[in-house]
């Protein structure tokens, strides 16, 4: 019946706009969708600017996926020249924003609890468009589901293995705030440090009172690229330099998180080695 997969040239043509979407749309799309993201693996959506074939990309989708949020502030620019006949899905639709600088922050997914709202979101428009297809979305969203709920109990046992006081790392990422929410981890930013630049000497000492003030654990700072530096705060204060933190965007196949699930892994073991 609506089970069954379609010959390639009948599957459903779905836009994501950024690599995470784009994964979790294949999970719940299965064999029935053809996925195309916009900001692919590594890509980072705070400075893409879409081209003339993003435009046709979503000209000749069925459906559009986007976060929301104010994460995808090109969007509408972007279907306007597309024509604007395309089916938009907003995935964060129901999820209370959290607030960050007087704006709504866009990083609902890193909360997995958020991923699963998603996840009925991204159904629901998929069966809007695709209705023969209903039972084929509603067992893949099952089957995903049911996996993320395993990812937030080992995400939920990770963290509750760390005591409370060490569960405090200083992040460049401001991105985790759904996360420090959900899993009990609190994120400081550098004081005083930009994220977008290389920090002075200067920085440096700041972070390094900083640290030393607050007794914190645990340093991720991915734009420090000297790492004489990082080896000077780590031996300064005795704070572990973590590794990396995705937080955006996922890495490609053969990289450190190709998936949603991988990418929540590869940060709960990064925090943990660094916390524990």
């Amino acid at each position: 019946m609506g089970t069954k997969p379609l010959y390639a040239q009948e599957k459903v043509d779905v836009v994501a706009s950024f690599s995470i979407l784009g994964d979790i749309v294949k999970n719940v799309g299965g064999d029935r969708v053809s996925v195309t993201t916009l900001i692919g693996p590594n890509g980072d959506a705070h400075v893409f600017t879409p081209s003339p074939l993003d435009a046709k990309k979503i000209a000749d989708a069925r459906l559009v996926v986007v976060n929301g949020l104010g994460f995808e502030g090109w969007l509408p620019r972007l279907v306007k020249s597309a024509g604007g006949t395309a089916v938009i899905v907003t995935a964060t639709h129901g999820i209370a924003p959290r607030e960050r600088d007087a704006h709504a922050d866009p990083h609902a997914w890193q909360s997995v609890i958020n991923a699963k709202i998603y996840v009925a979101n991204i159904r629901a428009a998929l069966v809007a468009v695709d209705p023969a297809g209903e039972a084929a979305y509603k067992a893949h969203a099952d089957a995903y589901l049911a996996r993320l709920d395993v990812l937030d109990g080992e995400v939920r046992t990770a963290m509750a293995a760390i005591s409370e006081a060490r569960r405090q790392v200083i992040s460049s990422h401001d991105a985790f705030g759904y996360f420090a929410a959900a899993y009990g981890v609190t994120f400081i930013a550098p004081q005083g440090v930009s994220t977008e630049a290389e920090p002075s000497a200067r920085d440096i000492a700041r972070i390094i009172t900083q640290i030393k003030a607050a007794n914190i654990p645990a340093v991720f700072l991915e734009n420090i690229s000297d790492p004489r530096l990082m080896r000077r705060i780590s031996a300064e204060t005795g704070a572990k330099i973590g590794g990396t933190l995705y937080s955006d965007s996922l890495t490609q196949e053969n990289g450190d998180a190709p998936t949603y699930i991988d990418m929540v892994r590869h940060n709960i073991k990064a925090l943990t080695s660094a916390l524990n």
